[in-house]
C-alpha cells in the first residue's frame, strides 16, 4: 500500500519540488519559499526592491491582461516581446532598465504558477540573491521548527510534455535558503531538505554551475546571459519578497 502523507512531517524545515510538491507541503507548514532562480523569483527580487508590488500569475494570455486591467497594474511581457512601450518582463535584467512599475503582473508557468495557487500559508520568494537575509527573517520569526515548519520549494522547469524537468539552478538556490536557516539554528531539516544543503554547499562555484547548467546555457543561447549573471548575485539583497494581498512586497 503506497503511502498517503509525503509532507515530511515532524521536521522543522521540508523541502520538495514544482507544484505537486508545493500542494502537498502547503497545508502543513507555516511558512512556504518558493524557489525559481531562472526567473521569477530572482525577478520578484529585483522589482521588489525598486519598491514594485508584484503580482503573480499563472499564465501568460489574454486572462493575464484582464487581470493586469483589473489589479491596475502593468503587465511583464515575454523576454523577446519588450519594447518601449512595455519594457517589463521576466526577465530581471530588463527589469532593472524599465522604469519602476508600482504595480506589476508577472506571469510564469511555474514559480508565479506556485506562488499565485498557495492558498493562505505564508509565502515568500527564495532565489540565490537573498538567502542569508531570508534564513534570518524566518528565524526571528520562530520559523523552521518542527511546532513552524518551512517548506522550500524548487519551482524546476518543465519538458515539451509538460512534465516537471528539476532544475539545477532552483535545487541550488533552495539549498541555499536551507543551508542559510541551519546556520541561524534551524537543524530539524528533513533528509529531502539536508540533501539540498548539501548540494549547495558542496558546489565549488554555484555561479559557473547555474551558467553552465541546462537552463543558463539555454537563456545564453538565447542571448539573455545577463539574466544569469544577476540571478547568480549571491547574497546581494538584504530583501525578502512577501506575498501580501496577492502581491510580493518587501517583508517588515
Amino acid at each position: 500500500m503506497g503511502r498517503e502523507d509525503f509532507s515530511q512531517a515532524g521536521y522543522g524545515v521540508r523541502f520538495e519540488w514544482g507544484a505537486s510538491g508545493a500542494k502537498r507541503l502547503a497545508p502543513a507548514v507555516s511558512c512556504l519559499v518558493i524557489v525559481d532562480v531562472l526567473c521569477f523569483s530572482t525577478s520578484v527580487s529585483v522589482a521588489v526592491e525598486s519598491g514594485s508590488r508584484v503580482f503573480p500569475y499563472a499564465w501568460r494570455d489574454e486572462s493575464a491582461t484582464a487581470f493586469a486591467r483589473q489589479m491596475d497594474a502593468r503587465l511583464a511581457v515575454g523576454r523577446r516581446a519588450v519594447s518601449a512601450a512595455s519594457p517589463w518582463s521576466l526577465s530581471p535584467a530588463a527589469l532593472r532598465r524599465a522604469p519602476r512599475a508600482q504595480r506589476l503582473v508577472l506571469p510564469s508557468p511555474n514559480g508565479s504558477a506556485i506562488a499565485a495557487s498557495a492558498g493562505d500559508v505564508t509565502v515568500a520568494a527564495g532565489s540565490l540573491r537573498n538567502p542569508t537575509a531570508l534564513g534570518r527573517w524566518l528565524s526571528d520569526r520562530g520559523e523552521g521548527t518542527p511546532e513552524r515548519p518551512v517548506g522550500v520549494i524548487a519551482a524546476g522547469e518543465r519538458w515539451p510534455d509538460g512534465s516537471l524537468r528539476p532544475a539545477l539552478e532552483d535545487l541550488l538556490g533552495a539549498g541555499a535558503v536551507i543551508a542559510a536557516l541551519r546556520a541561524r539554528g534551524g537543524s530539524d531539516l528533513s533528509p529531502e531538505a539536508a540533501a539540498a544543503a548539501s548540494a549547495y554547499v558542496s558546489a565549488v562555484d554555484v555561479g559557473e554551475a547555474v551558467a553552465s547548467c541546462s537552463s543558463g546555457r539555454e537563456l545564453a543561447d538565447g542571448g539573455f546571459a545577463e539574466d544569469v549573471a544577476v540571478a547568480t548575485e549571491l547574497d546581494a539583497s538584504t530583501v525578502v519578497p512577501v506575498l501580501k494581498h496577492g502581491a510580493f512586497v518587501a517583508a517588515d
